[in-house]
């Protein structure tokens, strides 16, 4: 690292579990991220502040006025911009040194699993069904970790999935693929801050596991009641009979 690189990652360099060793893994590190709005927007901005090397962005949306109660990344100026370009410039503003991939498509096929086996860590912060089970089999395949976020009207929670590692459940051990459409904010609304608060935990996770360092959520699943700020942990067991990883050791 260089003067420049120590003075902007000082306050986490001294920290003991960081030190120059773990912001070096930072440096070096490629997070995928799926989903520019409300949860990949501040998940995305405190990986580059954080100085993760690369980021990969992948959205097929474009910015909307009513996006910007919530997805940070996005301002007014933006309205009718690609979400993934509008992300890029933020990240590029926020720390020029991180190299940052945006991509306008809703990632799927074999487009999927070459991201995946090229990331380090990946980030659901999609809000739909099918990326969401097609994220997670692309990353048992390749034992690639998923960090898992949802927010919705005042709720959040967060997850840590470690394919063939901890014993680590996945996402499907957790939801069934039983085909019904989750809900998402556009038809139920939610809270802004909600929003940041599971993003920025997702950006948490992403760092811990990429320096080895502290407990991950793996195998527990974080849930926030915003309305009366109640955190409660639920305990996650690998499901042996599991069609997406239950073969897997």
């Amino acid at each position: 690292m260089n003067d420049q690189q120590l003075l902007r990652y000082s306050r986490q360099i001294m920290l003991p579990l960081c030190d120059i060793e773990g912001q070096q893994k930072l440096l070096a590190a490629k997070v995928l991220i799926v989903g520019a709005g409300g949860l990949g927007s501040p998940a995305a901005m405190y990986l580059a502040a954080a100085g993760v090397g690369s980021i990969v962005i992948y959205d097929d949306d474009v910015v909307e006025l009513s996006n910007l109660q919530r997805q940070i990344a996005h301002h007014t100026p933006d309205i009718g911009t690609d979400k993934v370009i509008s992300s890029r410039q933020t990240l590029n503003n926020l720390n020029p040194e991180v190299t940052v991939k945006a991509v306008k498509a809703r990632l799927a096929g074999e487009q999927l699993g070459f991201e995946v086996a090229n990331a380090d860590v990946v980030l659901d912060c999609s809000d739909n069904f099918t990326t969401r089970f097609a994220l997670n089999q692309a990353c048992v395949r390749h034992r690639t970790a998923l960090v898992s976020g949802a927010a919705i009207r005042f709720e959040g929670q967060v997850s840590v999935f470690t394919p063939g590692f901890n014993d680590s459940p996945c996402y499907n051990c957790l939801y069934s693929n039983d085909g019904e459409e989750l809900q998402n904010c556009a038809t139920n609304g939610v809270i802004a801050p909600i929003t940041g608060i599971v993003g920025s935990i997702q950006a948490l996770e992403a760092m811990k596991l990429i320096m080895a360092i502290g407990d991950t959520l793996t195998g527990r699943l974080l849930l926030l009641d915003g309305l009366t700020m109640e955190w409660n942990t639920m305990r996650l067991k690998k499901n042996p009979n599991c069609p997406t990883c239950g073969g897997l050791s």
